[in-house]
């Protein structure tokens, strides 16, 4: 399947209204086998946007396509400036109370799995396990021409030291990491090479336009085959490789919980929308569980 940048969604008609009431979420949870399927608003609270809640940014930018990247250097050139200087506050973000609360209920036993379709790593810096990173993640960088990984923080190092002084003000944040620069302030950023076979980099995530690799997308399906019941947390779930989980669990007669602000994609689907923060929906859902705060 191949993803393109979907700008927007209108909720249909009929769609039912969401709750405030986040007892459905711990009915769910204290039966255990709960997959969770994050998505972007788990980590607003962290200081990452989202791509289309309130201020989302996708109402002021269109993430980098993989077809873009690979077609021109100035592309290439423009994305590695935004993402460095983007690096450098992304990567200082911390799990908030949502990514502890997740982490805690795995701890318990209440969870057979956790699919985010972020790239922050917040859930794997909160304490949860065996994470599946549907995206790929930011901290790691791939040669597109020898396969070779290596850790972001090597190649931040190395851009600092190729680019001494870079420092423009940026107009804001992307949930992908980028930073909003234009065009002036991104000129003459010098991009660096693999070092080991001198290819090209790219960041360890899936861009928009390319593939989610196969063997991981049947991953997740198994993981939804082998769950009792699927809790979206954070996510519109407006482009198909989120929501064609949620079709799946509900065409297996598994039930779906979302909780999200706004409307989703996905809610036809579930038994459930809490229309609440994350945050202090899972903290609820934790005291009501007697997961202590502390660990929560």
């Amino acid at each position: 399947m191949r993803m393109r940048p979907t700008l927007t969604w209108t909720p249909p008609a009929g769609l039912p209204p969401g709750t405030t009431d986040p007892r459905p979420i711990a009915d769910a949870l204290g039966r255990g086998g709960v997959l969770v399927l994050s998505g972007a608003g788990i980590s607003t609270e962290s200081g990452i946007p989202d791509y289309r809640g309130e201020g989302g940014s996708l109402s002021r930018h269109t993430p980098m396509t993989y077809q873009d990247f690979l077609a021109a250097p100035n592309a290439r050139r423009r994305y590695w400036a935004r993402s460095h200087l983007g690096w450098r506050t992304f990567g200082r973000a911390r799990p908030n109370a949502g990514h502890r609360a997740v982490a805690a209920f795995g701890r318990r036993g209440l969870l057979s799995g956790v699919i985010t379709q972020n790239v922050d790593n917040l859930h794997q810096a909160a304490g949860s396990d065996g994470v599946v990173e549907l995206h790929g993640s930011l901290d790691r960088v791939v040669c597109l021409a020898c396969g070779a990984r290596s850790p972001r923080r090597e190649l931040a190092r190395r851009l600092e030291e190729a680019n001494p002084g870079f420092a423009p003000v940026a107009a804001g944040i992307n949930p992908d990491g980028d930073a909003d620069l234009d065009d002036e302030q991104v000129a003459g950023f010098r991009v660096l090479p693999c070092e080991s076979c001198g290819g090209i980099l790219k960041p360890d995530v899936v861009f928009f336009g390319e593939n989610v690799p196969p063997d991981r997308v049947e991953h997740c399906r198994r993981l939804v085959r082998e769950a009792a019941s699927l809790l979206v947390l954070g996510s519109s779930l407006t482009v198909m490789s989120g929501l064609r989980f949620v079709r799946q669990a509900a065409e297996a007669g598994k039930p779906v919980l979302i909780v999200n602000r706004d409307p989703t994609r996905g809610d036809a689907h579930a038994v459930t929308r809490v229309a609440l923060p994350l945050g202090s929906t899972l903290t609820a859902v934790a005291e009501l569980l007697g997961v202590p705060a502390d660990t929560a």
